[in-house]
């Protein structure tokens, strides 16, 4: 059923070629909806044109690859090797890349976009200076593709940036391919740029193919289940079908559909999406005010994509969702257990700390904090920071509570993953934590799922499915309903011993209770023997989410005047948590929060008022629980119980970074390091530099068969001599300019600054001689280039001069830099090996005799190799490669912190 289900949506995405006529789309669109008769109509079916293809439908395709247009080219390369062919290709998206491929020419090129050049030994990244920080890691994951997909994981990668030019370089091996370097042009805006604009909604009805607009306030009610309607939002069109109409009547709709958006001349990346009654996705139902629940027919999930995550998750088999999961089945760990536990009661405007033998009894009228440290692989203190709330709690102790619990987590530098949860909606991790977890209120307690809470003390509360326990003056009853298991049985014992510890139990099974048992519950009456029914196990989702105007940081009061949006992540992944966003990720069990590091601080401070516009919003859309558990997750602490939804892997979510930097660091090494140019406004140098390279060019371009790029209009030459000294004048600024400039990629070591401006001065010396040996009054010469081939006193010489004396200063400063620099860290090492040695009693943090003039952050590295071994049982050089939050326990247990 469920991979049904996906083949449905994949059938029914029928893709229209960019030159196909509207008699073929709409065609298309009437087999479409006769296929989706034979499959049993109920498909959501999308319409997808070439070059403007959803971000939905491209998340099936990783990546897709759109080939040139006016060939029979693939995108894929099934060639000889002879024969290999150098391509060019556009990459654009964030999440999902829309790969095009584009005639392999400098004139591709723009500043707006990133490029991939594609050639037998070398796959090269062009980054457009424009380009943002997403493009660019989502083409580093495209290249990772083509090298192992088409290159058999051999060949090698270059990044190469917009504006910078390295003669001995990658860059400069890139430009060659071009012909050679010189000045891209501006991007060229064309029809398949422009973006439709998102429009109110209109509704309209269509009766025998004409389409008439339905007048009034967007509500469900207007729908009827005998009809066809359209509804226009601008950017999408969405066709909505009764479920009682014929297929005639279908076909119908689709083909006035088509005439409709022909007719209105919208731009050819309008949407155009089919709906059946009963079927709607989000994205139809958010244009409506409300959308009453329980109305959605069976197995409506658009995607099966999350489901094996989320079974695992939720520690049940495929058969559990056809039936109740059984209490004994075992759920897998979502939260590292040994960590230590501490609880909080709100009192007022203060929190008073439970003792250690109440943790775990919680009353219904009460708010409580708790905080769950523990450790996660070799990271240091994880945390988990909830607030409880009872259900008949104050608002005012609710306020007080997540205010308290803000400044706790303030107060761990933001690390806790801070979560809201209330009474009734507790997730499994959260009971887990608690052996058990009691809510008290006074009465009778049912027990059931590791959770025991307190109902009213009559006979109807009872229920032949669970296991009750009863406290009457000091006696304790323990009634086993019939339907009962022996797991809920021994919880029940557990709990009892939890309550009153030594207590003497009085068992009464279902049917052979005593008089004193009914008694106690005010005399006996009729209850139920229904089942506990689990909530319907539905596929996780993940969206972002903006507002429709306005800043989000101005005021508390933020939310209330805009509209609140969201756009899904389809068949998501790790890949897509970029860490300069927040998403939500919603389970229906538990929504999270996530937030990037690189989030504004300000925007960090909404997180959990976000979280609550987009419960409100899916508790009108969806169905959603109004209290369901609220997490907030930041990048870097995440938890089991939330990575458990992806295919986490922990190396990614180490690396530092922006997005870019990130993928780079994955692709080429954790060692590799790329440093992003901050677009403060101080853009001469790469620009000084691409002014003086595009003149250069433009100067000395050697004859190679091209057409030069001079102006030659005038018939004289006498435009040589100026070129190339305005050509040198300008590479003498740019190698004299922001000494401190820092290039994208790591240089070798040895190789400094003023030896790659040696180095182009050198070329540079080359190009004037070779220029200097083809003209008809030098006499020939086979001695190397170098620049006493040149006139003395003559321009060339003069700037070269220059420009040798610039770079040797460059160079010698670099040098005596490095050197300054390795010479400092040697004086550091040797000062730690022959450093002064005191006793340590003298260096404990508390000494009665306390040294003086060390490094008191580093105490236990004046302790002596034999007595540092003797207290911390291990070498220094063993202790040093421990992780650092190790480090600091080991010294806080010695009183060397």
């Amino acid at each position: 059923q469920l991979a049904r289900e996906v083949l449905i949506y994949t059938i029914s995405t029928f893709g229209l070629g960019k030159d196909t006529s509207q008699d073929e789309a709409g065609t298309a669109a009437i087999k479409t909806v006769e296929l989706d008769a034979v499959l049993g109509g109920r498909a959501v079916q999308h319409r997808e044109l070439q070059g403007h293809e959803s971000d939905k439908f491209l998340s099936y395709f990783k990546p897709c690859i759109i080939p040139l247009e006016g060939g029979i080219a693939t995108g894929f390369k099934k060639v000889e090797e002879e024969a290999f062919e150098i391509q060019l290709y556009v990459c654009k998206g964030k999440r999902v890349v829309r790969m095009k491929q584009v005639p392999f020419a400098r004139s591709s090129l723009n500043h707006d976009d990133v490029f991939i050049l594609d050639t037998e030994k070398k796959i090269y990244q062009f980054n457009g200076a424009n380009s943002n920080i997403q493009e660019r890691g989502k083409a580093l994951e495209v290249i990772q593709f083509l090298k192992e997909k088409y290159h058999d994981g051999t060949c090698d990668i270059a990044i190469v940036d917009d504006g910078k030019l390295d003669t001995e370089s990658d860059s400069g091996e890139f430009w060659v391919l071009f012909g050679g370097f010189a000045p891209i042009g501006k991007k060229v805006a064309n029809e398949d740029d422009i973006i439709p604009e998102t429009t109110p909604a209109k509704l309209y009805s269509i009766t025998d193919g004409e389409v008439k607009i339905v007048e009034g306030e967007l509500s469900k009610g207007l729908l009827e289940n005998n009809k066809c309607y359209l509804l226009d939002c601008g950017a999408e069109i969405f066709v909505w079908v009764g479920r009682v109409t014929q297929v005639e009547e279908r076909k119908a709709a689709s083909q006035a559909a088509e005439e409709f958006v022909a007719s209105q001349n919208r731009p050819k990346a309008t949407r155009l999406t089919r709906l059946i009654q009963g079927y709607e996705t989000h994205s139809f139902k958010s244009n409506f005010d409300s959308w009453p629940a329980g109305s959605a027919a069976p197995g409506t999930e658009e995607g099966r994509g999350k489901v094996a995550a989320l079974l695992k998750q939720q520690g049940v088999g495929l058969k559990g969702l056809a039936k109740s999961a059984p209490v004994n089945e075992e759920v897998p760990p979502l939260l590292e257990g040994g960590g230590k536990m501490e609880v909080w009661c709100i009192n007022g405007s203060s929190k008073t700390a439970l003792p250690k033998e109440d943790v775990g009894k919680f009353y219904s009228g009460d708010c409580y904090i708790i905080l769950y440290t523990y450790h996660s692989g070799d990271r240091k203190e994880d945390y988990l920071l909830c607030c409880w709330f009872g259900n008949d709690s104050l608002e005012e102790d609710q306020k007080m509570a997540t205010r308290l619990a803000n400044t706790m987590s303030n107060s761990l530098k933001g690390r806790p993953v801070q979560g809201r949860i209330f009474q009734g909606k507790e997730p499994p991790q959260f009971v887990a934590l608690f052996q058990p977890l009691v809510i008290l209120k006074g009465g009778l307690s049912s027990v059931h799922n590791d959770k025991a809470v307190q109902v009213d003390a009559v006979a109807t509360s009872l229920n032949s499915a669970e296991c009750f326990l009863l406290q009457s003056g000091s006696s304790i009853f323990t009634w086993h309903g019939n339907q009962s298991t022996f797991e809920q049985q021994q919880l029940a014992a557990k709990i009892a011993e939890f309550l009153k510890p030594g207590v003497t139990l009085k068992h009464a099974k279902e049917g052979t209770e005593s008089s004193a048992f009914w008694f106690a519950l005010g005399g006996k009456q009729s209850y139920t023997s229904k089942k506990f029914s689990p909530e319907i196990v539905r596929d996780p989702h993940l969206f972002t989410f903006s507002f429709n105007k306005g800043d989000i940081s101005n005021s508390e009061s933020w939310l209330i005047p805009w509209k609140f949006q969201v756009e899904e992540v389809y068949n998501f992944s790790q890949d897509d948590l970029l860490t300069e966003d927040m998403l939500i990720l919603d389970t229906q069990a538990e929504v999270f929060v996530w937030v990037g590091q690189s989030v504004d601080p300000k925007e960090k401070q909404n997180v959990f008022d976000i979280g609550q516009k987009y419960i409100e919003m899916a508790v009108s859309l969806d169905g959603l629980s109004p209290n369901v558990p609220l997490y907030k997750v930041t990048e870097g602490n995440e938890p089991l119980f939330f990575t458990s939804y992806f295919s986490w892997d922990p190396t990614k979510a180490a690396v530092q970074g922006n997005s870019f930097q990130k993928k780079a660091a994955l692709l080429f090494g954790l060692g590799h390091h790329v440093v992003e140019e901050r677009s403060n406004g101080n853009q001469g140098g790469p620009t000084q530099r691409a002014s003086a390279l595009a003149a250069l060019s433009s100067a000395f371009n050697p004859s190679s068969g091209k057409p030069s790029h001079l102006d030659r209009s005038n018939g004289s030459n006498q435009g040589g001599t100026t070129q190339r000294a305005s050509a040198l004048a300008a590479l003498s600024s740019a190698f004299k300019s922001s000494p401190e400039s820092k290039t994208t990629t790591p240089k070798p070591s040895g190789i400094g600054q003023g030896s790659q401006r040696r180095a182009a001065v050198a070329a540079l010396s080359s190009v004037l001689t070779a220029e200097k040996k083809s003209t008809p009054e030098t006499s020939p010469s086979r001695s190397p280039p170098s620049e006493t081939n040149l006139p003395e006193g003559s321009e060339g010489a003069v700037e070269i001069k220059e420009l040798e004396e610039t770079a040797s200063v460059s160079e010698s400063n670099g040098g005596e830099d490095s050197e300054r620099k390795q010479d400092t860290e040697q004086e550091e090492i040797d000062d730690g090996n022959s450093q002064s040695t005191f006793c340590y009693d003298q260096l404990k943090a508390h000494s009665d005799n306390p040294v003086k003039g060390i490094d008191f952050k580093r105490r236990e590295a004046y302790l002596s190799g034999e007595e540092f071994q003797t207290i911390f049982g291990v070498t220094k050089e063993a202790f040093y490669k421990m992780p650092k939050w190790k480090q600091d326990m080991q010294k806080k247990k010695f009183d060397l912190f």
